[in-house]
């Protein structure tokens, strides 16, 4: 039998139940063949954050009670291919743990599988709003039912009852966005004004995993561009990431008019469109006008953002194109000469 050489072929062997869900820009199932093309060099990682692959992996064992959950951060290269020596490692270990036969392992074997992350440079603890929308997104794929915040906040948010908002579950959140339905869209889009500035951020940073019907988009929108006139960068911010994963024309157009605007066009504003917004980037008007408007503020850290979208395999090609194409003089080619001294370097 040949030995085991990737992460996949050990569940395939163990025959393990396992589900893959991303969790570098969004909260999403990741198909089990795109981890095993990834693991044979064939694909680059479509999600790639900070230089990494971060993945979900739940999967049962052998005879597990309970599911176990593994968060890794596998490196890229400059491609946004697999760099094997950390995975080699930590599959060398995950065999000497749990033995070579991992076709027959059994209840004692699994008991070391949570040990398998201490000390392990791939490990990493996503955010709290992330672990929440796995939960959420992982019970709600297998049916199993939402957990015991989701009712008060589903009261809340439909304006069934005048609850404190302060007691809201950021889990029952979570739950509500991954099960929410046309109508609870609506009636989300009509609450939107009204709602506590808390509220909005925490609801948008989960509603940012998903597609969004467009009138809920269209609610966002104009509550961003609220929180844009009083000076909520904070709001703003969020509502931009909230719509990013949806595919609508309003949406382009809301990014390519703040992108323009250059007294609200900050940082943050070009993080958030960067991280939760980036298939946006990806038309030949707003992308040049992207890596402007960053190339132009000295606060932002302008290789480290280009690096990472560079990355994503749909838009290396086009950000290096734009990288090239920019005129003599412009912030952007001084911002790449700055680069390359500091390589040279």
């Amino acid at each position: 039998m040949q030995p085991i050489q990737t992460l996949d072929e050990f569940f395939t062997r163990s025959g393990a139940e396992v589900s893959l869900y991303h969790m570098g820009r969004h909260v999403v199932a990741c198909p089990r063949e795109s981890l095993a093309a990834f693991e044979r060099g064939e694909l680059a990682w479509p999600e790639p954050w900070q230089g990494q692959a971060r993945l979900a992996i739940l999967f049962r064992l052998g005879d597990m009670p309970e599911p176990a959950i593994w968060f890794l951060a596998l490196p890229l290269d400059e491609e946004g291919i697999l760099a094997p020596a950390q995975r080699d490692a930590f599959l060398n270990r995950l065999l000497e743990t749990l033995g070579r036969a991992v076709s027959q392992v059994g209840r004692e074997e699994t008991a070391d599988v949570d040990h398998l992350m201490k000390d392990n440079p791939l490990a990493f603890t996503p955010s709290i709003t992330f672990q929440a929308m796995l939960i959420a997104r992982a019970t709600y794929d297998v049916g199993l039912p939402a957990s015991q915040h989701f009712e008060p906040v589903e009261d809340y948010l439909s304006g069934q009852q005048a609850i404190d908002w302060q007691a809201l579950g950021l889990q029952g959140i979570a739950d509500y966005v991954v099960r929410m339905e046309s109508p609870d869209a609506d009636t989300l889009a009509l609450r939107l004004p009204d709602l506590p500035t808390a509220v909005i951020n925490s609801v948008c940073y989960c509603l940012e995993h998903q597609p969004l019907p467009h009138a809920l988009v269209a609610a966002l929108q104009r509550r961003g561009e609220a929180a844009a006139q009083a000076g909520d960068i904070e709001t703003l911010c969020a509502c931009l990431r909230a719509v990013g994963n949806t595919d609508a024309s309003a949406v382009g157009n809301w990014y390519s008019a703040l992108l323009k605007e250059t007294t609200v066009c900050g940082p943050d504003v070009l993080a958030a469109i960067a991280g939760r917004g980036w298939v946006y980037l990806e038309d030949a008007e707003r992308l040049p006008l992207f890596l402007q408007r960053l190339a132009e503020d000295e606060r932002t850290d302008f290789a480290a953002v280009v690096r990472d979208l560079a990355l994503i395999p749909r838009l290396r090609l086009p950000v290096m194109m734009a990288m090239r194409d920019a005129p003599e003089g412009s912030s952007i080619q001084h911002r790449l000469s700055m680069m390359m001294s500091q390589r040279k370097a």
